[in-house]
């Protein structure tokens, strides 16, 4: 391991200030993550120097080597950081999964074109126009086109004319010869329709149909017709979101316990027409992460928009906004924006709004799923090398500006929360924040009631911290009560997030995949016992809150102090009370006044 911590220290010191990519490796060789870098001396040397967050400690953990390549330009870095990815399948990159089933229609490039409704799209030179809400919502349009542009249906050419010729819905090249000039026509106007031109196409078809009717050809004239029907009612089902007809896509994405959600709203025309949403487990940076998600959509993607918004970078990486733009823009030779205000903005937020309701529900339907929840349970014993792990007992202190500290309890059986079995706790023995010894003094009361009462016992308890908490626990439970109960930490990243589990003695790290169901299970429980100990903490503040106002009253003591908070229930209730209610509590009107006074006084202040 030394040798491998000597070979990171001398490439090091060998790495460029110059844009690239970097490919770290695991210890059989295998690239486990790529990135790319505007400078590729100090964000690799990041890596290994300095403490991380929890999302990039167990990638770091894993690191015995890395390769570097030097680009020409950003841009550069972005094409082969996509490519990369790609040919290796890093396991901490994010890879995008080809779900792109959205309909197209296609201009095939042939020498006789046609039209077709397709889910794959291809780099063949061919025409794609979308993508559509449905595949009903692209025959229709495909329907609508081929009454009005007789290009050829057929894949492979007959030997003589079919049908759609009679119709005048093909122009056989079966049988006659077609000029280039005519499809480049035809597809021109086709192009010109599918990109917002529609109303020009329904002017022309107004004027053909006027002039049909003049010249008393009613059958064509009701033709015509139905084909403005057709168009408007083609039309009619896509909601106008914008005045412009221009093609965007508008992403948003959000970040919770490890996972992030991206969402993609097509506009097409002007016309907002569906959303396309995913999520996946991110280790990087969470912008970094949403920008390769990103790259890799488009490096495919022949059917590019107009436009591409995006959301800002968050505030830390905002000077970063100009590289992104810029490099996009280079590459895909289409406008990148990051609007700030305006229609636009507000459709980004759409974006944004949508990808955090996505990874919301994804979280509300596992928690309601007691499958998964079981399953989990019974995972996680496995990683812990128990048979079981029925029921978890979860310990949070809460002691926010060394005031009023609390400790509380909550307990979960197979993988759901039990809230009768909850407890709180008033810190008795402990002066000020002392995260050990408060852990201490908890968990001895919990278990001595256990022991006590012949209560259950956990197969698990899980306290908030590392190793440092975790002795603690164990030595009050092992050492003053003779119970050998398993006690794991979860330790928290940066900011304030879930980022790894510790068990033993001494307590090493146990390395659940974070995309996993029991690593779910256990943010969940930390979230909840966080909650239920905050909570808890701030009513016990505004309890002493409420005390101390009534104690610096005169004439008030603790035994009226408490008379009056249970009669009237609350302070505000004793300020807006009258003298006389309080003679049930044979409080004389001149204390009543003053009582009434200094309360009033206090909250004028």
């Amino acid at each position: 391991m030394e040798a491998a911590k000597e070979a990171i220290r001398n490439k090091l010191a060998l790495l460029p200030d110059k844009p690239g990519c970097y490919l770290m490796k695991n210890r059989d060789g295998v690239i486990i993550y790529v990135g790319k870098a505007k400078v590729l001396k100090n964000r690799v040397r990041s890596y290994f120097i300095g403490s991380h967050n929890g999302k990039t400690q167990r990638l770091v953990s894993e690191i015995v080597d890395f390769e570097f390549i030097v680009t020409g330009s950003n841009m550069e870095a972005l094409i082969l950081e996509c490519n990369l990815i790609k040919q290796h399948h890093p396991r901490y990159n994010v890879l995008l999964k080809d779900d792109k089933t959205f309909p197209y229609i296609k201009i095939t490039n042939e020498a006789h074109p046609r039209l077709e409704v397709t889910r794959r799209i291809v780099k063949d030179k061919g025409k794609y126009f979308g993508p559509y809400p449905n595949a009903f919502a692209a025959q229709q349009t495909k329907k609508l086109l081929d009454r009005l542009y007789p290009l050829r249906k057929c894949k492979t050419l007959p030997d003589k004319v079919c049908l759609y010729y009679h119709l005048g819905q093909c122009v056989a090249p079966c049988e006659y010869k077609v000029e280039p000039s005519a499809y480049e026509e035809m597809i021109s106007e086709i192009t010109k329709f599918l990109n917002g031109g529609e109303d020009v196409v329904k002017a022309e078809l107004e004027r053909k149909m006027h002039a049909a009717a003049e010249a008393l050809e009613f059958e064509r004239a009701k033709e015509f017709r139905d084909q403005l029907v057709a168009i408007d009612a083609v039309m009619e089902k896509q909601k106008i979101t914008m005045s412009d007809a221009m093609d965007r896509d508008i992403f948003g994405y959000a970040v919770d316990k490890g996972w992030m959600s991206v969402q993609i709203l097509y506009m097409r025309k002007g016309k907002m027409i569906e959303r396309h949403g995913t999520t996946f487990p991110y280790y990087g940076e969470e912008y970094d992460d949403f920008m390769t998600f990103v790259t890799q959509y488009y490096s495919d993607n022949p059917a590019l928009p107009k436009q591409i918004l995006l959301p800002h970078p968050p505030e830390q990486d905002a000077e970063r906004e100009d590289e992104i733009i810029t490099s996009l823009h280079d590459w895909l030779k289409v406008k990148v924006l990051m609007p700030q205000r305006g229609k636009k903005s507000e459709v980004v937020n759409m974006a944004l709004d949508n990808a955090r309701v996505i990874l919301e529900e994804k979280f509300r339907l596992i928690e309601r799923d007691e499958e998964r929840s079981v399953k989990a349970s019974q995972s996680l014993a496995e990683w812990l090398g128990m048979e079981q792990v029925r029921r978890i007992e979860a310990f949070d202190n809460s002691n926010i500006q060394g005031t009023n500290p609390v400790s509380a309890m909550v307990v979960f059986t197979d993988g759901k929360p039990d809230r009768k079995e909850y407890r709180k706790y008033k810190v008795k023995t402990v002066v000020g924040a002392d995260d050990y010894e408060t852990m201490r003094e908890v968990i001895r009361r919990r278990y001595e009631r256990v022991l006590k009462d012949g209560l259950t016992q956990p197969d698990l308890i899980v306290v908030d911290g590392g190793k440092g908490q975790i002795a603690a626990a164990l030595d009050v439970l092992e050492n003053e009560l003779g119970l050998y109960i398993p006690v794991c930490g979860l330790v928290k990243d940066a900011k304030h997030k879930t980022a790894q589990l510790m068990t033993g003695d001494p307590a090493e790290i146990v390395p659940l995949p974070r995309d996993s169901q029991e690593f779910y299970l256990l943010q969940r429980i930390q979230d909840e016992v966080h909650r239920f100990a905050i909570t808890f903490h701030r009513e016990q503040r505004a309890k002493s809150m409420v005390e101390s106002r009534l104690d610096s009253i005169p004439g008030i003591g603790e035994k009226r102090r408490k008379a009056l908070l249970k009669h009237f229930g609350s302070l505000k209730k004793i300020r807006e009370a009258s003298v006389e209610d309080f003679r049930p509590l044979s409080i004389g009107d001149k204390l009543a006044g003053e009582i009434i006074a200094a309360l009033k006084d206090e909250s004028s202040t």
